[in-house]
């Protein structure tokens, strides 16, 4: 089978990682190499927690403290092995950090890194005043890792391990960020264009998500530690404190924060810059201190502001390209959800009313949807129309009344089981992820429909469902006609074939319902013809729509009913004929019956 050049090319300098020590390369090399590795699986971590997730931690340096403490305290103290300090390790972190995750990946902005700081200070101390772990002078005489008689003390045997640690660290984040939980990893970062509303409507919980995250970069930034306390042969607090922890993500940041091998580019490119400035810098200022430290703030701020995805993405482009992997149309169908009859109620508001405060923006509305119909909700600007829309779809709770979805009550519950019930949504602004592709974009509305987690698209015993998940995505852009867009990035497209992707991402889902949020907004007259046409289709083909728009002539030529709101209340609801008609309609449009 031939490789890809981008695969080859990482094959081979894995090749020559796992050759170096082997070879007659000074030890100062090794040594050197063995730190890079180390900072290399936690800076992996960030990666996925800051520059995926966009949850900026300065505490990782205390989870590889966890991982150094529990094995050397158990090794030192009860003489266990290193082995099952791991094991301890990691249960010890997995803990951690799912109570610490539970309690601050609530928090957004400012807080949220506060909190990360809060958290690293009190490990820090816990574990530099803990009489059983040595206090501040740490524990001493840490054993090497060993298989059977196989000891790993010397530096170019541990380098074997710490390398096939980051490597296989850096195979797995790869293989997750490239699946189902992946993608809805990838739509989290409201820097990148992302959020919570979208993944929500596709039926993600993002909070689960966040703390999967979280939890995977804990247990990395723990095995760096574990390595690095049986490598050194001693553990005091001071490698997993604060400092360390702005070190890591400073690491993560220059190399690249959202890419994988960002993290080695930034590990190498700090742990080596550091040792050469701590020697040259006290020799031309003609005196010692840390003024690496004001070098590295500057540079910083300079990469910052110059390359602000990192330096990682600046070699990527003399790489060869990504090989193209096209879907196979042929892979099973994904399972199909029961459809309602047409003509069969799928849809019932009864009275809905939201105030907020002492403002009442929605009252009392009523209408419904019956299966195979267009439903247009129209009205000026202010009239309640997209709060309207909220509150059916889940994204805001009612004051009062009721929404039925096929018979049972659906107000009340999270956009993410509404969307659980049948029904899906796109958005008056666009929310796609930019760097995605329109495919990968699309499968995720697959994800109610597929089941495989992290773990899964780790070892890649995913890939058949997500071959199916990819085929699905595939075939609702060919539905709408964008097959033959399905590799481009989403942040390229216009406005009009990014409100088609949204489409098929909704389809995707395989809903009773779809919900359009106003879908011609913006779009120029041939782009809206062609919107129609799909809309048309869709419903041709049994699909039930309800969608708000302002553009009175596409509403009027597409709907079955229309629902006209006013001041938060329902005014009409009527054919395009009658609504047309009506001199009430053309009061509230335009100031006058006449």
């Amino acid at each position: 089978m031939k490789l890809a050049p981008r695969t080859a090319g990482l094959l081979g300098v894995s090749a020559v990682i796992a050759l170096l020590p082997f070879l007659p390369v000074p030890a100062f090399w090794i040594t050197q190499l063995n730190y890079i590795g180390l900072f290399s699986l936690v800076a992996l971590g960030l990666v996925l927690l800051t520059g995926v997730g966009g949850l900026t931690s300065f505490g990782q340096a205390a989870f590889a403290g966890v991982g150094a403490y529990a094995s050397a305290y158990l090794a030192v103290k009860h003489g266990i092995s290193p082995w099952v300090g791991l094991l301890v390790g990691l249960v010890l972190t997995t803990a951690l950090a799912l109570v610490l995750g539970w309690l601050t990946l609530r928090m957004s902005g400012h807080y949220l890194p506060l909190a990360t700081i809060a958290w690293s200070l009190a490990l820090f101390y816990t574990m530099g005043n803990m009489e059983a772990l040595g206090k501040y002078d740490g524990l001493l005489g840490v054993p090497p890792i060993t298989v059977g008689d196989f000891s790993f003390q010397d530096e170019r045997r541990i380098y074997l391990l710490i390398w096939a640690a980051a490597l296989a660290g850096a195979v797995a984040v790869t293989r997750l960020l490239d699946s189902r939980p992946g993608r809805v990893m990838r739509s989290l970062d409201v820097h990148r264009g992302g959020g919570s509303t979208m993944p929500e409507a596709m039926g993600a919980s993002t909070f689960r998500h966040k703390v999967v995250m979280f939890l995977v970069a804990a247990l990395l930034a723990c095995v760096s530690g574990w390595l690095f306390a049986h490598m050194q042969r001693s553990v005091n607090p001071s490698p997993f404190g604060i400092k360390f922890g702005i070190e890591y993500l400073f690491m993560a940041v220059l190399g690249g924060v959202g890419s994988v091998w960002g993290a080695f580019t930034g590990a190498a490119l700090v742990k080596l810059t550091e040792d050469q400035l701590q020697v040259w810098l006290p020799q031309l200022l003609g005196t010692s201190g840390s003024f690496e430290v004001i070098v590295f703030g500057i540079v910083l701020v300079i990469v910052l502001q110059r390359a602000p995805r990192g330096l990682w993405p600046l070699i990527e482009r003399f790489l060869p390209a990504k090989q193209r992997v096209d879907p196979d149309d042929a892979a099973p169908a994904l399972p199909a959800r029961d459809k309602p009859r047409r003509g069969e109620k799928l849809l019932q508001v009864e009275a809905v009313r939201k105030a907020f405060g002492g403002l009442v923006a929605v009252n009392d509305v009523t209408f419904h949807v019956d299966a195979g119909e267009i439903i247009g909700l129209i009205g000026p600007n202010g009239a309640g129309k997209s709060t309207t829309f909220n509150l059916v779809s889940g994204v805001l709770p009612l004051t009062s009344g009721a929404v039925k979805l096929r018979g049972q009550r659906i107000d009340g519950l999270p956009s993410r089981e509404v969307a659980q019930r049948g029904m899906s949504r796109t958005f008056q602004h666009v929310k796609l992820v930019p760097d995605m592709t329109v495919l990968e974009n699309v499968a995720m509305g697959t994800y109610l429909r597929t089941k495989s987690g992290t773990l899964a698209a780790m070892l890649r015993t995913d890939r058949t469902e997500e071959a199916q998940a990819l085929a699905e995505a595939h075939r609702q852009l060919a539905r709408i006609g964008l097959g033959e867009m399905a590799h481009e990035l989403a942040g390229n497209l216009a406005l009009g074939p990014q409100r088609l992707v949204e489409i098929a991402r909704a389809l995707a889902s395989d809903p009773s319902l779809l919900l359009l949020d106003e879908p011609a907004a913006g779009l120029r007259h041939k782009e809206k013809e062609a919107l129609a046409a799909v809309l048309r289709q869709l419903k041709a083909e049994g699909l039930s729509l309800l969608l708000v728009e302002h553009d009175m002539d596409f509403v009027m030529n597409l709907t079955d009913r229309i629902v006209v709101m006013e001041f938060g209340t329902k005014l009409m609801e009527g054919t395009p004929a009658e609504v047309q008609a009506s001199p009430q309609v053309r009061a509230a449009y335009l100031g006058t019956e006449h």
